[in-house]
């Protein structure tokens, strides 16, 4: 049975319905999905985003414990920063892709907070506590302690300042908002659009849900947000990566690999791939058919199979099909002409740059 998040009441209330997402009652959409995509393209939304994990990660050892397993720079990280990074097998494929956020108090020991995709916080903490030997280091998963609310669009900040205080943050930083000294205000553009998340403790979740709504923010849904999500070319854990994905692939090495860090889990790999100059494929736009094509669909220039689908939506920038696809070396400038496979008949695809 799939569990409810922390403002299940609040979305039920606001006419949300409910597809399954990794063990948990999301919101599909609260209406027409083309308005709520609208919204957020033109003023502020929120997105209940409670069924992300959180994983606390503190102890003297937490720094270089997470620097030694992680592709990006953690203990460069100043109090109140963040980055993307993977958490990957010695090979380099990916375990977990998610953002790490280091704790505002400027005393060490330095703790840690793991932004982690729905139904991940177990696997990877799991996954972390085979490495852990004799370090002094400590896991705490607070998944079902806070919600977790995004809010986004080009009047989000102006949204949050009104309520909150100044939010003029960079992208990837952390800091208490003025709400409360347990409630955390972070930058993230997970949409494409200047993005927030509040993460918010359980009994304050409704409240904070409220003031936004009265503020002017919409809810929108899953739906919406995987239409935003493709056409700004941002992959998403389940869909673009999974245990087979290797890291270089995925296109976000500026965001989520630090080549000067010195050694990590699946280093030589990746550093191999670099000096390479090239991998064998790369995530890329692809304009598709007019509509939504099976995740898996494959990819061909003429009788040679170069890719496969792994997201797609019907773009209203666009005007037609949209999706996010693995092509291998030699079909991925944005022009290059392709064909999908759609119940064994094939129509015309192109690469194209993203975002759109």
């Amino acid at each position: 049975m799939e569990e409810r998040t922390l403002l299940h009441e609040q979305t039920n209330a606001a006419g949300a319905v409910y597809v399954e997402e990794a063990g948990f009652l999301a919101a599909a959409r609260f209406g027409e999905v083309g308005a709520e995509y609208r919204a957020a393209r033109a003023g502020v939304v929120i997105v209940d985003q409670s069924s992300r994990g959180k994983i606390e990660v503190r102890g003297k050892d937490a720094s270089r414990f997470l620097h030694n397993l992680t592709t990006n720079d953690i203990v460069g990280l100043k109090p109140g920063g963040g980055c993307e990074a993977f958490l990957t097998t010695n090979k380099a494929k990916v375990v977990a892709f998610f953002s790490i956020y280091r704790h505002l108090s400027p005393v060490d020991p330095a703790g840690y907070s793991l932004d982690v995709a729905p139904g991940a916080d177990e696997r990877v903490m799991q996954y972390l506590d085979r490495f852990l030997i004799g370090e002094d280091v400590e896991f705490v998963n607070r998944t079902k302690d806070f919600a977790q609310i995004h809010v986004a669009g080009p009047q989000a900040a102006e949204s949050l300042r009104r309520l909150f205080g100044e939010v003029d943050l960079p992208a990837e930083s952390l800091r208490h908002a003025a709400l409360a000294a347990d409630t955390w205000l972070r930058r993230h553009d997970r949409l494409g659009l200047p993005g927030y998340d509040l993460v918010c403790p359980t009994n304050r979740a409704a409240a904070v849900w409220q003031r936004l709504i009265e503020a002017g923010a919409r809810p929108i849904g899953l739906e919406a947000c995987e239409i935003l999500r493709v056409e700004a070319g941002l992959p998403r854990e389940g869909a673009d990566i999974d245990e087979n994905t290797f890291a270089p692939e995925i296109g976000r090495i500026a965001q989520t690999i630090c080549y000067t860090k010195g050694c990590y889990l699946g280093q030589e790999s990746i550093v191999m791939a670099r000096d390479r100059g090239q991998v064998n494929r790369a995530l890329v736009g692809v304009r598709l058919p007019d509509g939504i094509v099976p995740h898996g669909s494959l990819l061909y220039a003429g009788e040679k199979e170069v890719g496969r689908v792994t997201s797609s939506i019907r773009s209203p920038r666009l005007e037609t099909g949209l999706g996010l696809a693995y092509v291998r070396r030699g079909h991925q400038q944005p022009g290059t002409k392709l064909q999908v496979e759609i119940d064994g008949n094939r129509s015309p695809a192109e690469v194209v740059a993203l975002p759109v």
